[in-house]
Formats: C-alpha cells, sequence, structure tokens
C-alpha cells in the first residue's frame, strides 16, 4: 500500500521563523551602534574617531577605544554630500565603501519566494490529502487497493446463488493457476471479462473470489478514482496500475463501476473539459488493453450496472470478449445466500432458510445479508439469546415497508374500513389461480 506523505504544521512554522530570523540578522549583522549625525560629528571634533568608511548612503566608523555599550563600531545616515573634504582637517584615515548589493538584493527576493514556496506547498499537499489524492508528486499514481495472495481470504466457497456465474469464472482460476493448459491447443484466455448485473447482486464479491480461488494478487480500484481536477492524471493511473499489474503478474485487476470511466464517447458534447479529461482516460484504457499479452498472466475484471452506456470500443473482440450475467438470484440462490450469511450469527432452534427464501422474492445478495444483520440487531434489542424466525419477519418488514408508526393515531372507523380493504386484496389473491401465497396480511 502506498504510504501518504504527512506535513507536520510546526515544520512549516519552524521554517518560516527561521526565514524571518535570517533575514533580521543580515539587517543588523554588524554589531554597531547606530548614532544620530550630530552626535557623529561631535566624536569628529573631539578626535574620538579613529577609522572612516563613506558610501553612498551611509557612514560607518571605528572608535579609538570603546565606549559605555562596549561597541567600537559606530553607525549613522550621511547628511553632507562633501564630507571627504571636511575630514582632510582631521587626523583621521576615511576611505569609501563599495556597497555589495548582491546578497542583500538575493535575500530581498529569496526570503518571499521561500516563504511563499513553503505556503503554496503545505496548501496543495493538504488539498491533495483532502481530495483522497495522496501526496502532491503522487498525483498520477494508481489508487488501486492491493490485496495480495495472504490478504484475499474470499473463495467460490463464499459465493452463493450465482452458480452459472461461477462457472463461467472457473475458466479464469484454471487459466491462472495453469496456463499452460489453454496454450496446449492454441488457446488463449479472454483479456477481460465484464460482470453485468444490477447492484447488490455480488459481483466485487465474485471478482475477489476468483483471485482468493486463484491465490493470486488483487488490484481493485472503482472508476470514478481515474479522473480528477488535474487534466492527464487519469491517463497517468491507468499507466501505471497496468505497469503494476505486469510487475505482479500473474494477478487480476478489477474495475469497478466501469460506467464511471467507460461511459460511451460523443453522449455529452456540451460538457466542456471534464469530458475531454474522460475520454482521454477512456482512450490510455483501450490502448492500455490492446497492449497488454494476456499470457504474461495478467486478467481483466470489471463490473457495471448500466452496459447500454458503455463504449463499444470497451465491448469489442479483443478487450472485453465476455460478459457474464450476474442476475438477482432465484428462490433457490436465495436459500445459498442465507446459509452462508446464518453461519456468521447464532441462531434459533427453528429459523428455516427456505421459509425466509420464498419470504425475499427479488432480494439480491446485499438485500439478504442485511435482513440476516437486522435480524441479529433486533434479537440483540430484546437481550435475546439467538436469532428466531420472528426477529427474521420483522427485519423484512422493516425492509419492504419501513419502520412500524406506532404513534401514528387511527380512529376505530377508518381501522375498520382500512381492513376490509386489504382483506379483499387477500380474499382476490386466494381465489385468482397462479397468485403468490398471501403469507401475512397487515394493516
Amino acid at each position: 500500500m502506498e504510504k501518504k506523505t504527512q506535513i507536520n504544521v510546526w515544520y512549516v512554522l519552524i521554517a518560516v521563523w527561521a526565514i524571518i530570523m535570517l533575514q533580521h540578522w543580515w539587517s543588523g549583522k554588524q554589531a554597531v551602534e547606530t548614532i544620530p549625525y550630530s552626535e557623529f560629528q561631535s566624536l569628529l571634533r573631539n578626535n574620538q574617531i579613529a577609522e572612516i568608511g563613506i558610501a553612498d548612503r551611509y557612514i560607518r566608523g571605528t572608535l579609538k577605544s570603546p565606549q559605555g555599550s562596549d561597541r567600537s563600531q559606530i553607525y549613522t545616515l550621511r547628511v553632507e554630500p562633501d564630507l571627504a573634504r571636511d575630514l582632510e582637517k582631521y587626523d583621521i584615515t576615511f576611505t569609501g565603501i563599495v556597497e555589495s548589493k548582491f546578497i542583500g538584493n538575493l535575500l530581498s527576493w529569496v526570503v518571499p519566494i521561500g516563504m511563499f514556496f513553503f505556503i503554496w506547498m503545505f496548501v496543495i499537499r493538504r488539498f491533495a490529502e483532502k481530495q483522497g489524492m495522496g501526496g502532491f508528486m503522487s498525483v498520477g499514481k494508481s489508487k488501486a487497493k492491493v490485496y495480495m495472495e495472504k490478504d484475499t481470504e474470499v473463495t467460490f466457497d463464499d459465493v452463493a446463488g450465482v452458480d452459472e456465474a461461477k462457472e463461467e469464472l472457473q475458466e479464469v482460476v484454471q487459466f491462472l493457476t495453469d496456463s499452460d493448459t489453454y496454450g496446449r491447443l492454441g488457446a488463449r484466455i479472454p483479456k477481460g471479462v465484464l460482470l453485468v448485473g444490477p447492484p447488490g447482486t455480488g459481483k466485487t464479491l465474485l471478482a475477489r473470489a476468483v483471485a482468493g480461488q486463484a491465490k493470486v494478487p488483487f488490484f481493485s480500484i472503482s472508476g470514478s478514482e481515474f479522473v480528477e481536477m488535474f487534466v492527464g492524471v487519469g491517463a497517468a493511473r491507468v499507466r501505471d496500475l497496468f505497469e503494476q499489474a505486469r510487475k505482479s503478474a500473474p494477478c487480476i485487476i478489477f474495475i469497478d463501476e466501469l460506467d464511471a470511466l467507460g461511459r460511451a464517447r460523443g453522449l455529452a458534447p456540451l460538457s466542456g473539459g471534464g469530458s475531454d479529461e474522460k475520454e482521454q482516460t477512456l482512450n490510455q484504457l483501450l490502448s492500455e488493453m490492446d497492449g497488454f499479452d494476456p499470457s504474461v498472466g495478467v486478467v481483466l475484471l470489471a463490473a457495471t450496472n448500466r452496459p447500454e452506456i458503455l463504449d463499444p470500443a470497451l465491448l469489442r473482440a479483443g478487450r472485453f470478449d465476455r460478459q457474464v450475467l450476474v442476475d438477482r438470484p432465484d428462490r433457490r440462490g436465495r436459500e445459498a445466500i442465507l446459509r452462508v450469511h446464518m453461519k456468521k450469527i447464532t441462531l434459533g432452534a427453528e429459523v428455516p432458510p427456505e421459509q425466509i427464501a420464498a419470504l425475499t422474492p427479488g432480494f439480491t445478495g446485499a438485500d439478504l445479508a442485511n435482513i440476516v444483520n437486522e435480524a441479529a440487531i433486533l434479537a440483540t434489542r430484546r437481550h435475546g439469546d439467538s436469532v428466531t424466525m420472528d426477529d427474521f419477519t420483522k427485519a423484512i418488514e422493516r425492509i419492504v415497508a419501513g419502520l412500524e408508526k406506532k404513534s401514528r393515531l387511527i380512529i376505530p372507523h377508518e381501522r375498520e374500513i382500512v381492513a376490509y380493504h386489504e382483506l379483499g386484496h387477500a380474499f382476490v389473491a386466494l381465489a385468482t389461480p397462479g397468485s403468490d401465497t398471501v403469507h401475512k396480511v397487515s394493516i
């Protein structure tokens, strides 16, 4: 995993303080006593000055003997332009001073630029960290989460209800573990496998199960993580992702929510520069998919629930050769999924998974996992020792119909009217051949 660089604000403050002190030292680097010009004339008349240096704007002198402050140097601003002519009548050595403006000018430029540079780097790195971009210099690096062999603990045993999809992906596992078998007759593994299905059906879990079954590294990233505010970042991250994958081969690259990255080009011609950046990122992905050889052991998996908006270039042969449908599970699939999730909780004596599966038509794997968790929460709330069928029933009703409105007031006459209405629904369902069985009637 990439280690983020953190900047301590105290380091910035210490650096600014040091620069300010350096400038202050330079302005008064010589320990001299600044005196008025009148006092300078008095010292000159009293023959107390041994040597004088005359510059264009100031006068620096050396006293014959130190005075009260133990300072032998004096400094004053130059007032008389013809001072050198007046000094000839005194017993004193005087000379001109050639002012070196290089260091002063250098510091006058370096100090503000240095302070601006430190502040700029501090702000940019803090902004990059808040945007999830890591350090500023790593903005073009891939943000993929890398799961090594020991970290990917999910296998096909943890995936249920999608047997057809598991069979299709078994070939990918066999290729990663024994690639020579496919090369024997000249066959090649598909470069890319696209998992298509509604949200919550287990597409990401399937991809991790492939990596866990094959015991290879797993690079996981979302399609939206490629595009940032800086132009060219997405393309750079695509290149970096495939470069890392080649170094870790055999491995699996998994791009979740591919539609965020692979949307068909030209659908939003008036969307501005953001569309150009996305198209540039997509073009780089297409180029990388054409450039890498599947025989090196890199397999690209992707998932989407909106395949109709993907760019046709992504779906052509040689890129995502195979599409695997991961649909909502049927009753038997829901029962298998429930059995997997029920292993993690303490069940009561009579909790038949097949009955719960019958009560949850159209539910996805994520919905069923949520039901099991809600039932466990309800059992904990009532201080029970195990999760009972009543907890599962209440969890299903909570998810399907929402929270029970215990505080809602209803007059007896209105309650009776609603009861007749709901009873009519139940009788019609019972009298209609082929309709679903009525499990419960509620007001």
